[in-house]
């Protein structure tokens, strides 16, 4: 059995946040720092919860204690390093139970023993199986789009595709778990041929184990939750990768954007809006890239640590570049406006800003994805036109994105950060694109 280990919590700041809800959605194209804001936030409270509200298995949130310590979020909340932070998985994810046994392992033994007594599955949501991993895998062999190769796309994909799709509930009813994955593993045979999976038996073992030591909710939990207190809404990926919204095909099978997180608000109800919502946008003082696809920005020569964040066998090369502030804009209109932004790697800034493209300053998004596809040709070629970002990079950011910065991060730690006392308002200032 691991030692239990408590963190040191930094200082509180001095603006108090309040009884605001805050939904954490990154701008970018994924990995600006997500995590590490989310455990910032539960770390100097009041948040007692993080909600998941988009992805799965294949987000890589990595967070960095004061004390060294360091692990990779990936479905449990990057705020369980804090004690009694709780996780729930929302109906919007996409839930791999092995991922997630192997997951709490790793916290036990980084000092978070009780994550799976912390954690609560929507019985709604979506299950990733070794089915979907080894399709995913056998098709971005063939066709390389950019992927994490983790049956993410291919657990959506099935379940727009059957009502038979296996869910989270299912754990708790074998017989009905075990037609569906036969039906599931049949279908994937028919397209792909024979895969190297594990039998239907051995995975209905493997899930109702999992069922049985995770609390697994129905739709009434998350209303109470949210009335209790204000949470964190941990999203997952970026904006610049949405299923509609992102440079087609270069995109991920998930809404990257607010949307999730309100909609769960909106059904539970005004009551369990609480003090507020604050919608807040991370990027990083330069831009990053995991994978193909468009990367106006990018310049090999710009030489940053990166210690968490490598060349993957599914993803493809991490990718680095100058600050973006085209592709920002067009992700917070997309988006619906933020009332926040959190910088992060501002010990490292870039040292250039791109305030337009040879294409123009400003992109918009396409009617249908058939166009989206034709917005990621252009963008394939188009050349940035560049300004220094200055000796004041936060401001600079500002005023590119006319957003104010409420969090701002100078290293990997809850220690490494500060919020700032003024500037951020409860209207945002960048309206959605209608």
């Amino acid at each position: 059995m691991s030692e239990r280990v408590t963190r040191p919590v930094p200082p509180p700041a001095k603006e108090d946040s309040g009884a605001e809800h805050v939904i954490v959605v990154d701008l970018g194209y994924g990995d600006a720092g997500k995590g590490t804001v989310v455990d910032w936030l539960c770390a100097r409270g009041p948040y007692a919860a993080v909600v998941r509200f988009n992805g799965g298995a294949q987000a890589a949130h990595n967070v960095v204690t004061p004390d060294g310590r360091h692990h990779t979020f990936a479905q449990f909340g990057s705020g369980t390093f804090t004690p009694g932070v709780v996780t729930h998985l929302s109906r919007f994810m996409l839930v791999d139970p092995l991922a997630l046994a192997a997951e709490s392992a790793h916290l036990a033994a980084v000092g978070a023993g009780d994550a799976l007594e912390r954690l609560t599955v929507d019985r709604d949501a979506l299950l990733t199986t070794p089915y979907h991993r080894a399709a995913n895998r056998a098709r971005d062999t063939a066709l390389r789009h950019g992927s994490c190769g983790m049956g993410i796309g291919e657990t959506a994909s099935y379940a727009l595709a059957s009502e038979e799709a296996p869910r989270v509930g299912d754990c708790r009813s074998p017989a009905r778990l075990r037609r569906r994955l036969g039906l599931l593993r049949d279908h994937l045979f028919d397209e792909l041929g024979p895969l190297d999976v594990p039998a239907v038996d051995d995975c209905v073992t493997a899930f109702t184990a999992f069922a049985s030591r995770v609390r697994i909710t129905g739709e009434d939990l998350l209303p109470g939750l949210l009335r209790r207190g204000p949470v964190v809404f941990e999203g997952a990926q970026g904006v610049l990768l949405d299923e509609r919204f992102g440079f087609h095909p270069y995109t991920t099978w998930s809404t990257t954007t607010f949307a999730n997180a309100e909609t769960l608000l909106d059904e539970a109800g005004p009551s369990a809006r609480g003090g507020g919502v604050r919608r807040v946008g991370v990027l990083r003082a330069y831009q990053t890239r995991h994978g193909p696809g468009p990367f106006v920005t990018e310049d090999p020569k710009l030489d940053r640590p990166e210690p968490h964040n490598r060349h993957g066998r599914w993803q493809g090369e991490f990718r680095t570049g100058h600050l973006d502030a085209v592709a920002l804009r067009y992700a917070l209109a997309v988006s619906g406006g933020a009332d926040a932004l959190a910088v992060t790697h501002l010990d490292a800034p870039a040292p250039l800003i791109c305030g337009a493209y040879d294409i123009g300053d400003r992109i918009a998004p396409a009617a249908d994805l058939a166009g989206q596809a034709l917005l990621s040709e252009r963008l394939l070629t188009a050349r940035p036109h560049y300004e220094p970002l200055g000796d004041d990079p936060a401001g600079a950011i500002e005023d590119a994105l006319g957003v104010p910065i409420w969090i701002r991060s100078h290293g990997p730690t809850a220690w490494d950060k500060a919020a700032s006392t003024s500037g951020v308002s409860a209207v945002r200032r960048v309206q959605a694109v209608a």
